[in-house]
């Protein structure tokens, strides 16, 4: 019941770049010409051949992937934990969906680059996906970030590799067809990133994937992939909150409120006593008026103009089930604007016990700006807040909205071709969300022309899939030996 309630606190005094909204202290900028960059990048081929990127071997004090799990259970909400071990134990795929510090523990083993870039943290192929930009057009691009840091940039492609190689095997997809689609996103991430060691900083900065461009793409499937993809488009356009207002609300007494679906939406009035109802909601409020001072001042205006009406926690995803996550609904003219915000936990990235702490003090500020330093375009209403409940539990959040045209691919139902064209895809934006922040040039004369880091990926990628079976396999025996509970009632 504690979990429930949400209330502002006020930003912390704190040295200069760690409080609630302040940004770190900046430190003077170097300008190496071209020619240096790419020395850079060649000479580390001397201490991390791009062959060495194959290797994968479990380190003999490798941590057990259930007591992994079982940590990470300690901090989220104990009735959800369950949902969340169900989902992972769908298949091997769904498990490497939510063991994102599973594999950061095993690539902290591995030599490192140096070549840094802001991480997504998590780059599996179903955290890429299309949504709107705020020129309401349709972008792809990586869409979760909830454990961005700065690091090498192999990390993330690695990650994004051995999904491949994992949904292949989901379905059904022999060794060769695997190892060409796990190849083709290495060299698609390679390629791009040549294209982008080209360009100048602002063409880089501005370049983006766009539907028309998920459209050329899927025409060199068959028509009846192209017909899905047009139809998943089309899904993708018409999510938004008007949609989600029909979806999930129901009048109660004249006003809108979400309806109740337990375990995955669950109104706040089943979670607190009647008689604190009244109380919870101000701090709920109290606590958008915080979230406010995160957004610039045009999106704060625009803001104000909705009024709080009610509020849900809601289930996310698999790698998130059992943090906290909670679902507002707000209102603006004649009481038929609305407008859904997502109120998203941020713990410390799974990437910080190896990387280092974030720079940020506050996790949610740490996934905002991850985010913006990614993506082409962001979510409007993407901020953040520190909140405590009645627990006296200090918690961090990111706000964004909950639908914005947001789409995913329909990764169950890909044929190869289908697959193949994809991991270029999801190739090609990785490689553009990284040359915003990490040096393309450097990474890129490090890559080379050649395919020796692609090979190297696919590779390691078919190794690190039978790694990830082993792991799935240690959550069934935990599973089926009562060391862990799971609940599926949601699947």
């Amino acid at each position: 019941m504690a979990n429930a309630q949400l209330t502002a606190r006020p930003a912390p005094a704190a040295p200069s770049g760690r409080g609630n909204g302040r940004r770190p202290k900046l430190k003077p900028v170097t300008h190496p010409t071209s020619p240096e960059r790419e020395a850079a990048g060649r000479a580390v081929r001397a201490d991390v051949p791009r062959s060495a990127h194959a290797d994968w071997e479990p380190a003999p004090d490798r941590p057990d992937p259930v007591q992994i799990m079982e940590a990470q259970a300690a901090t989220r909400v104990p009735e959800l934990v369950p949902l969340r071990h169900g989902r992972m134990l769908v298949s091997p795929f769904t498990f490497f969906r939510g063991a994102a510090e599973h594999m950061a523990a095993d690539l902290a083993a591995a030599p490192r680059t140096g070549l840094d870039v802001q991480l997504c943290g998590d780059a599996h192929l179903s955290n890429f996906g299309a949504f709107a930009a705020a020129d309401r057009r349709l972008i792809f691009s990586v869409n979760d970030f909830d454990e961005t840091l700065p690091g090498p940039f192999e990390w993330d492609v690695k990650r994004l590799v051995a999904s491949f190689a994992v949904a292949g095997r989901d379905r059904g997809f022999d060794r060769k067809t695997r190892k060409a689609i796990d190849t083709t996103a290495a060299r698609a991430y390679r390629e791009a990133m040549r294209s982008f060691a080209g360009m100048g900083n602002l063409e880089v900065w501005y370049a983006r994937i766009e539907a028309e461009d998920l459209e050329r793409a899927a025409r060199r499937g068959s028509k009846k992939q192209l017909k899905r993809f047009e139809e998943n488009l089309a899904k993708a356009r018409s999510k938004d909150s008007v949609r989600a207002f029909a979806k999930l609300t129901e009048m109660v007494d004249g006003e809108p409120r979400i309806a109740s679906d337990p375990p995955l939406i669950v109104p706040i009035e089943e979670l607190v006593p009647a008689a604190e109802l009244q109380e919870v909601g101000e701090r709920v409020r109290e606590s958008i008026r915080s979230y406010r001072r995160s957004l610039t001042a045009d999106r704060r205006r625009l803001l104000e103009r909705y009024r709080v009406v009610h509020f849900a926690r809601k289930v996310v995803g698999v790698g998130s089930v059992g943090t906290r996550a909670w679902v507002i609904l707000l209102l603006g003219r004649d009481g038929n604007d609305p407008l859904f915000l997502q109120l998203k936990e941020a713990e410390p990235s799974v990437l910080e016990p190896y990387l280092g702490a974030s720079r940020f003090s506050n996790h949610g500020q740490r996934v905002v700006e991850g985010q913006r330093l990614m993506q082409a375009a962001s979510d409007i209403m993407l901020g953040w807040i520190r909140t405590a409940g009645i627990d006296g539990t200090t918690r961090d959040f990111y706000v964004r909205q909950l639908w914005d045209q947001k789409g995913s691919a329909l990764v169950e139902l890909m044929h190869p071709t289908a697959m193949t064209v994809y991991a270029e895809l999801c190739g090609q934006t990785l490689a553009k969300a990284h040359a915003r922040s990490g040096d393309a040039i450097a990474i890129s004369s490090y890559l080379g022309r050649g395919d020796s880091f692609d090979r190297a990926l696919a590779s390691f990628a078919e190794r690190y899939a039978d790694q990830n079976e082993r792991d799935f396999r240690a959550l069934q025996d935990a599973v089926d030996s009562g060391r862990l509970t799971v609940d599926t009632s949601s699947l």
